[in-house]
């Protein structure tokens, strides 16, 4: 194999964009991630003419400098690693009108392969983006935990002050305080579940459960929730099992979650149905499934807010879910659940027409032991 296919099929095996440059800095090689990046016909242009960002191609030019890379073993200097130099360049314009950066590294080429450059641009947009989901996680646990404190400090001060003897209001303020202590509670219960679910989400689970037995105990559990906000809950099931491989804790917490969100949030329309259907052929899961479907007849949701329901702490109305004792954690530990369960999650809902939640989740083999 001669030098050039040489270098041709080592830029190709890569998987992030890497260009290859002669001694003259022209190009000679690019994989298909590099000319979705800088162009469909790079071979045998100038760099410069690719990329104009003098950051960039000052490196190459060093690099591709006489006695650079021997320069560079005795004394690497900053950003030097064997010859290669590395820096973060804003590349092009992304789609939100913000230039994307990419972690640029100008590494040099063999003698055996002729010299020159390899160009190697790795986007930093997901490593970006998962920090930014990390700084937005802690600013809303801080919010949601501030709130509640801010409050107890206060009717402490006031308890230990003006209310000191003021007996009505020490029993009202106790009472809040003790409101607020339980959703603090119930809030870091839902970050310590949604903490597990994430880090277990890749085994899937192999015990087996029957839907229908877990569906009916769920059911029982939540009727005097539903019997005392004048709700009745029509849970269709059908005779024969449903068995699915599962966690049955965490299908219980599932259906749990969104049965008493129907309670709490659909119950206007005074009714919550369950039915749980099989399905012979899904093509989604490429396989048989079981669908269950839980729908209310309340006030429903606008359709600009279902995108973001299984966001961690989205609300559709703040005040309401923390009156009702919401986290707003409870669908994105759904979405997990049902994630690690190799199954889907889909909502419908119109304003004025209920909502309807419907998971589709896979049926078990015969082989599949039954949960213990």
């Amino acid at each position: 194999m001669d030098v050039a296919r040489q270098i041709d099929a080592m830029v190709r095996a890569l998987p992030v964009a890497v260009v290859a440059v002669d001694r003259r800095a022209r190009v000679i090689a690019a994989n298909d991630a590099a000319r979705r990046l800088l162009g469909p016909d790079p071979l045998d242009r100038p760099f410069v003419t690719l990329l104009r960002n003098p950051g960039v191609n000052q490196a190459i030019d060093r690099v591709l400098a006489p006695g650079h890379l021997a320069a560079s073993a005795s004394d690497p200097g900053p950003g030097g690693n064997g010859g290669a130099l590395t820096m973060r360049a804003a590349i092009g314009a992304g789609s939100s009108g913000r230039e994307p950066y990419f972690d640029v590294t100008v590494a040099p080429l063999p003698a055996t392969l002729g010299g020159g450059a390899l160009v190697t641009l790795i986007d930093t947009a997901p490593v970006e983006g998962a920090e930014q989901i990390r700084r937005d996680f802690v600013a809303n646990v801080s919010h949601e935990l501030r709130t509640p404190l801010t409050a107890l400090i206060g009717f402490i001060e006031t308890l230990r002050g003006p209310a000191r003897n003021d007996a009505a209001a020490r029993d009202r303020f106790l009472d809040i305080m003790e409101r607020e202590t339980h959703r603090m509670n119930r809030l870091v219960s839902d970050l310590l579940s949604l903490s597990r679910v994430e880090s277990g989400e890749r085994l899937r689970p192999v015990a087996r459960v029957d839907l229908a037995v877990l569906l009916g105990g769920v059911a029982t559990t939540l009727g005097p929730a539903a019997e005392k906000a004048g709700v009745r809950i029509e849970l269709d099931t059908g005779d024969a099992p449903a068995w699915i491989p599962g966690d049955q804790d965490q299908l219980t917490q599932v259906f749990q979650n969104i049965i008493e969100n129907a309670i709490k949030y659909g119950g206007s329309g005074g009714w919550v149905g369950i039915a749980l259907r099989e399905i012979t052929h899904e093509p989604m899961l490429r396989g048989p499934a079981y669908s269950i479907e839980i729908a209310d007849r309340g006030e429903g949701i606008d359709a600009i807010h279902l995108p973001r329901l299984t966001e961690r702490f989205y609300r559709v109305d703040t005040h309401r879910s923390r009156e009702k004792g919401g986290t707003g954690l409870g669908l994105a530990i759904v979405k997990h659940i049902v994630a690690r369960h190799r199954g889907r999650l889909r909502i419908h809902s119109e304003r004025g027409q209920g909502s309807r939640f419907t998971i589709v989740l896979p049926q078990a083999s015969a082989a599949q032991p039954p949960a213990g």
